[in-house]
């Protein structure tokens, strides 16, 4: 697979989040859809966190494995490829809590009603008061929607990372993963946009579209311009730990909306999908 064809597939992973986001021009959007679509997105990121955590820890054990079986690698190594592990996947997982945390501040929601970035919901933040204006809200979209582009950025990092050191069916999974993970973001940037009296442009829904997934292609041609274990170690695992973070806000999401024999369904479905995709690829010798 050429440099050209996975810019192309990490572009299409970034920009699914359109898919999503023509829900701030609906009124009143189904709650079985919502809830579904929600759990089946939670499923294939269930399986898309183990995928990658996996791939993440393989490196580190193979260094402690050279240190403790074979005599040929150092403690150092080890120790410095462990740190660099444990400080991407926090850095992942918790710069989006507080990014979360700075947003709650900026937009007060009802208790137990936020659910950050990226949750597959329109109910996410508090119905705007007749005496706010569009423009706030278009302004906290816009807010949304970076903070998801700069979370999207270290997922495209993984891809390319993942492509430039031919692993490529990972690299394949997750353009896949993401892309779907995108998708529900586009529900969560044009919460704030739902509902209102004057619906959004398509010209500014293409501009969220844009800020939110552009940086998953940006990620994805500088990771792939060079390889190098330590970097792309700390890549997965930061994308790992922004996978737990949305998998944590997706399962409260569910925990909302209520419908929970559809959500198991959803959740198994989700799970399938990830294990049948990563089986198609393999089968396929990619």
């Amino acid at each position: 697979m050429s440099a050209a064809q996975i810019a192309t597939l990490g572009a299409i992973a970034g920009f699914t989040i359109f898919l999503g986001l023509p829900v701030g021009r609906l009124r009143s959007p189904s709650l079985r859809m919502k809830v579904f679509l929600n759990a089946m997105a939670t499923g294939v990121l269930l399986f898309l966190l183990w995928d990658v955590l996996a791939h993440a820890v393989e490196p580190v054990e193979d260094a402690l494995t050279a240190v403790t079986r074979e005599g040929t690698g150092s403690w150092m190594h080890f120790g410095a490829l462990a740190a660099v592990t444990v400080c991407a996947f926090l850095l992942g997982l918790m710069s989006l809590v507080y990014y979360e945390q700075w947003m709650t501040g900026a937009q007060p929601a009802e208790a137990g009603a936020s659910h950050g970035p990226g949750a597959a919901t329109i109910t996410e933040f508090k119905p705007l008061s007749a005496s706010e204006t569009g423009l706030a809200g278009r302004r906290l979209a816009l807010l949304i929607a970076v903070g998801i582009g700069l979370h999207n950025f270290s997922e495209g990092l993984a891809i390319g990372q993942s492509a430039a050191a031919g692993e490529l069916s990972l690299a394949v999974l997750l353009i896949v993963g993401f892309g779907l993970h995108n998708a529900t973001e586009g529900f969560g940037i044009v919460a704030p946009l739902a509902g209102e009296p004057s619906r959004p442009s398509w010209g500014f829904l293409a501009l969220l579209g844009v800020i939110g997934g552009g940086p998953t292609l940006v990620g994805t041609l500088v990771g792939q311009s060079f390889v190098n274990e330590t970097v792309s170690v700390a890549f997965l695992a930061a994308a790992a730990g922004s996978i737990l973070y949305v998998i944590v806000q997706l399962l409260r999401v569910a925990q909302s909306l209520g419908r929970r024999i559809l959500m198991y369904w959803g959740l198994v479905v989700g799970l399938l999908l990830g294990f049948v995709t990563d089986f198609v690829i393999v089968a396929a010798g990619a």
